[in-house]
């Protein structure tokens, strides 16, 4: 008897060290919804009816983030899908407004949990980057947490920052599940004062950070929108990237390591190459031949 019960307890025990070591890989789904005329609106950019008509009511993307017990990875898994249907004008916009944003695209990010590196990996002009970053909250706003390049002294766009942003952060009492896990509320309140047709104007937009410390490691979809913990859900107007299911399983640690074919380039480096590759744009845009530019992504 003595003999089945500690039997019992060791193939009890071996379940649990199972158990135990199975939650510590796995995979998470996220689905990014982006609805470029909202954003726009919510952060005073004046938009021509034209090309308004042009946008998609909504753009659709899924994204991966694969974690074991020291790394992560977070990339998307396949393209993007707009209410417009992918023949239309609409679609193309849908792809470049996800292609831009900081929050995924087509970009790849590799986590390391120890030394809480985080590295950037995206294609630009044929050749395969790798930049390393950081979580960090952006202090220039929601807006600003996208990687769009540097502004120009040339552009004659209607709509002109005029001074920095002021950034609130605010933790408020507010909590919800999120695939099984109890996540708590951020909410950052981005002002800037604006010149709209020749006016100052002052823009707020909030976005919610919805974020749990029961996975153990720190994350977000956004790396320029976090505060601390594991990111499930970030939330503003005209855009949402939301945790919709995880699965406990053995990830390979090779899918959580960065491709060492990448090129390395710094901040400053990449700052340089989308400036001058804008500026292209908008030199080429007038004359209507425009020039085609590979951004992160294509």
């Amino acid at each position: 008897m003595k003999k089945i019960f500690l039997a019992l307890i060791s193939v009890f025990s071996l379940v649990t060290i199972a158990d135990a070591q199975k939650k510590t890989s796995g995979a998470i789904q996220f689905e990014t919804t982006i609805d470029p005329a909202a954003m726009a609106a919510a952060s005073g950019m004046q938009i021509p009816d034209q090309m308004k008509a042009r946008m998609p009511s909504s753009s659709k993307s899924n994204f991966e983030l694969l974690f074991t017990a020291t790394n992560a990875s977070y990339m998307p898994v396949e393209d993007v899908e707009d209410s417009n249907g992918a023949g239309g004008g609409g679609g193309g916009m849908g792809r470049m407004m996800m292609r831009f944003g900081g929050g995924g695209g087509n970009r790849e990010y590799y986590y390391s949990f120890a030394d809480q590196k985080l590295t950037e990996v995206f294609d630009l002009n044929d050749t395969t980057y790798y930049m390393p970053s950081k979580l960090s909250l952006s202090t220039s706003g929601p807006m600003g947490s996208f990687r769009m390049g540097g502004g120009n002294a040339g552009d004659t766009a209607k709509n002109k920052q005029v001074a920095p942003p002021k950034i609130e952060i605010i933790k408020t009492d507010a909590t919800k599940k999120i695939i099984g896990f109890d996540c708590k509320e951020v909410i950052v309140k981005s002002t800037r004062s604006v010149k709209i047709l020749d006016m100052d104007k002052d823009v707020t937009e909030e976005t919610h950070i919805w974020y749990t410390n029961d996975l153990g490691f720190n994350f977000s979809p956004n790396p320029k929108m976090w505060t601390e913990g594991t990111v499930l859900a970030i939330e503003g107007r005209g855009s949402s990237t939301i945790a919709k299911s995880i699965e406990y399983r053995g990830v390979s640690a090779k899918d959580v390591t960065p491709p060492k074919k990448a090129k390395l380039i710094t901040e400053d480096e990449y700052k340089v190459k989308m400036d001058a590759m804008m500026k292209r744009f908008r030199q080429n845009r007038p004359g209507g031949g425009v020039q085609r530019i590979v951004v992160p992504g294509n």
